[in-house]
């Protein structure tokens, strides 16, 4: 039975235009970081990033090397729309992708992470036997199905996003509305629906709309009677997203998934124009690598699901600590301000240097440092490191408070605890981040 379920042979329409999609949507993502300049603000101007911890040796090219690399990666991204070289494009788009993720955080953002997972996913799927360049010069490449397990790998990932980031969203300042609404006054300059945005029953539909959206699309979507209406709510959903947040190809990418859940006849007539052959047969092919298979998406899935659980081990709040906040799904949950402080002490005297932040952070970096334990670690290290080059052993505190969604301050940051000479933990709490204060 289970072999029957996963690889069983279907038409492959839905993976073919996916993949079109896809790589147009990667491709504009790498071109619109050059000319927008995000390139330059996030990987050129600042004098160092604040990589993933333990990835400190991916580092920017120097110059304006970045802007060549993000040119590469988005003409990779047209060969995987082309279906050009498939599989070594996407692997490269893939590579390339995920070391620039892990070169910084300073521009953190959950939808980065999906992107790679996607990119990782898309090499192993065969995306590229129609419809591309490849299954034109390899005529013998040419399927017009695919085993199941592809569909349901999709699917399963989709709705393990959405679920989590819908549980994420059970907590008080979500529920009540206050979130939503102080995302909403940053808002209230904006043309034609900055007043609008303001009305007092906005944010609680905006905190329950898109509760309810995250648990429920992807069984309005599977279910046939309930398809269409949530296909419509879905480019509601993320063009909303698309125009009150400017999050770039990410809502248009959620909107591409949903091909996948439309009559796969229906989508090739649609966007194939008829031109490939519709597979209604009834084969089912184990490959030899069946055990593999397997034993991969379970290793896959379980990871899955208990990544994002991982802070539920950690000490306090996660909305306070950060302590398993990232790769877990928790997106636009909360805002967070505040204001740290850096004294350099000598090791042996009582010399005290005040360190002026603007000499070494982007102004990015220097809204994101204060609220982020890791990332004020991270720099604590870069000061010991740069005073030991001139021959000095120091010792580096911090003091600061933090606000989140728009609270009172309290401090964060233990201002006894030397940070440089502190290691820093995976899978355990840091004693010198200060209790939440209930946060």
């Amino acid at each position: 039975m289970l072999d029957r379920w996963l690889f069983k042979r279907v038409d492959n329409a839905a993976l073919v235009v996916f993949r079109l999609l896809f790589g147009l949507l990667i491709s504009i993502e790498a071109f619109g970081a050059i000319f927008s300049g995000w390139v330059r603000r996030t990987m050129i101007e600042p004098n160092f990033t604040f990589n993933f911890i333990g990835f400190e040796f991916l580092q920017p090219l120097p110059g304006n090397g970045m802007l060549w690399y993000y040119g590469v990666m988005g003409l990779f991204g047209i060969f995987v729309m082309l279906g050009f070289r498939y599989r070594v494009s996407m692997i490269c788009y893939g590579i390339m992708w995920a070391s620039v993720y892990l070169m910084q955080k300073s521009s953190y953002n959950n939808h980065y992470y999906l992107l790679m997972l996607l990119c990782f996913i898309m090499s192993l799927l065969p995306a590229h036997r129609w419809f591309s360049i490849d299954a034109w010069r390899h005529p013998e490449i040419r399927k017009i199905s695919m085993p199941r397990w592809v569909w349901l790998f999709i699917v399963v990932q989709l709705w393990i996003v959405y679920s989590y980031a819908s549980i994420a969203k059970l907590y008080p300042d979500w529920l009540d509305g206050s979130f939503p609404a102080m995302l909403m006054r940053s808002k209230a300059d904006y043309w034609l629906v900055g007043d609008f945005l303001q009305k007092w029953w906005i944010k609680y539909a905006i905190a329950y709309f898109g509760l309810f959206f995250d648990f429920l699309i992807i069984p309005l979507l599977l279910w046939r009677r309930t398809r269409v209406p949530a296909f419509l709510a879905a480019i509601f959903f993320h063009l909303f997203n698309s125009f009150i947040f400017h999050i770039g190809i990410f809502p248009y990418l959620s909107l591409a998934f949903c091909i996948f859940f439309f009559p796969v006849e229906k989508v090739n007539k649609v966007f194939l124009r008829g031109k490939k052959p519709f597979y209604d047969g009834d084969e089912v092919i184990v490959p030899s690598h069946r055990n593999i298979l397997l034993a991969f998406f379970g290793i896959w899935f379980t990871v899955q699901l208990c990544l994002p659980l991982r802070h539920w081990f950690f000490q306090d709040n996660v909305l306070w600590t950060e302590e398993g906040h990232r790769l877990s799904w928790r997106m636009m949950l909360r805002g967070k301000s505040g204001r740290v402080t850096f004294k350099v002490v000598e090791k042996g005297t009582q010399d005290t240097i005040i360190v002026d932040k603007d000499e070494y952070l982007s102004r990015k970096q220097l809204r994101a440092i204060p609220s982020k334990p890791d990332m004020i670690w991270q720099f604590a290290q870069r000061l010991k490191e740069e005073y030991a080059e001139k021959g000095m052993d120091v010792s580096v505190f911090a003091e600061g408070k933090v606000s989140v969604n728009g609270g009172d301050y309290h401090p964060l940051i233990d201002p006894k605890v030397d940070l440089a000479a502190e290691e820093w933990k995976q899978f355990s709490h840091h004693d010198w981040i200060l209790p939440s204060e209930g946060k």
